[in-house]
């Protein structure tokens, strides 16, 4: 699920479940689906400076920015690219697969801080 703010830069992303493409650990749709976030999330960190809150567990990924306003114009560019990326890239899986493994869905974000979107 990605969360777009109204500006349309995508704020957070969460992935849950697994995808059932084959057993739990052989799942290439899952490891994708998984390699893609956690590049994301260490871009984010390594090329952007942000420190993003987010979670890495068995059957879940998400990550969320942090308020905007304390981001530079650069590092909010450089998230929107990384996460438009992750987009893209879950799309082509779910292209690729069949939503019956991966699904991409949008949500509008929800504002709970009064952050610069």
């Amino acid at each position: 699920k990605l969360a777009r703010t109204s500006s349309g830069l995508i704020r957070r992303f969460t992935a849950t479940g697994h995808a059932g493409y084959a057993p739990h650990g052989e799942d290439i749709l899952c490891a994708g689906v998984s390699a893609i976030a956690q590049t994301v999330i260490g871009s984010l960190e390594d090329i952007a400076g942000i420190n993003p809150a987010y979670v890495l567990r068995d059957g879940e990924i998400s990550c969320e920015l942090p308020d905007l306003a304390a981001l530079s114009e650069q590092q909010i560019e450089i998230a929107r690219v990384l996460m438009e990326s992750m987009s893209i890239g879950c799309r082509q899986i779910e292209a690729s697969y069949g939503s019956s493994y991966v699904q991409v869905r949008e949500v509008q974000y929800q504002n709970k801080g009064g952050a610069r979107a």
